[in-house]
Order: C-alpha cells, then sequence, then structure tokens
C-alpha cells in the first residue's frame, strides 16, 4: 500500500492539492511504514494542470492526505480509487502514523468551488 501526502514545503501538510507538486510516499506494509520518499512533479503532470483521463505518478497510491482540495480533485481521485482525506494535522510522518492506527482526524478542510478566481482565507476551528 502507498499513502502520498502533500508538502509543497517539504515540512509539513499543506493545502492545495491539485496544485501541489511535492507529495511525500510513504510505502506501507502489514500497517508499518516501511520506507518514505519524496517525489517532486514538474508543473504539468500537477493535479491542476495535468488531464485527469492520462495516467498520473500518483495513480499507484491508495490514500492521499492533505489539508485541503476542491470538490473536482476529490472526485478525480475517487474515480481512481484513491482515498481523499483533508486533515487540521499538519505533520507529514503523525498524519500517516494516524491514519494507520484509524486515529487521523479527517475533516471537510474544501477549498472553495471559485478559489481559482480569488483569493481566499481558510479558518481553522
Amino acid at each position: 500500500m502507498k499513502i502520498a501526502v502533500t508538502s509543497q514545503n517539504r515540512r509539513t501538510i499543506t493545502e492545495h492539492a491539485g496544485k501541489c507538486r511535492k507529495f511525500w510516499v510513504y510505502d506501507i506494509e502489514q500497517g508499518q511504514v516501511t520506507g518514505k520518499t519524496l517525489l517532486e512533479l514538474p508543473i504539468e503532470q500537477s493535479f491542476h494542470e495535468s488531464s485527469p483521463h492520462e495516467s498520473h505518478p500518483l495513480d499507484a497510491v491508495q490514500v492521499l492526505i492533505t489539508a485541503g482540495m476542491g470538490p473536482g480533485l476529490q472526485h478525480r481521485l475517487a474515480a481512481k480509487g484513491i482515498t481523499a482525506l483533508m486533515t487540521a494535522e499538519t505533520d507529514p510522518d503523525q498524519a500517516v502514523a494516524a491514519y494507520l492506527q484509524g486515529t487521523l482526524v479527517a475533516g471537510a478542510g474544501s477549498c472553495d468551488p471559485g478559489a481559482h478566481q480569488h483569493h481566499h482565507h481558510h479558518r481553522h476551528t
């Protein structure tokens, strides 16, 4: 199993999964992390720029953890059988560990549908 985590700054879980180009990819075997690699995509392979009908480097993952994404990307990932989870957790390692333990708090941190037309602010409660 593979779990990808959006981390544009390579340190924390970041928002805007559709525009993110850096992902920590965790290899999981028997419920344990066996490897962690950084996947860096060229801009044309970001979800925002690439076609949902073509293969994608993240097609091999089963779970994508992010701080925020829009409904379009949620549907795109679901169509590929990828579970998309949004969380307020900021540490990638902690989020993956919590997911594996069944304790990851996933919320509806999706971006506003019109986010591409204007700047917006996220409120975390």
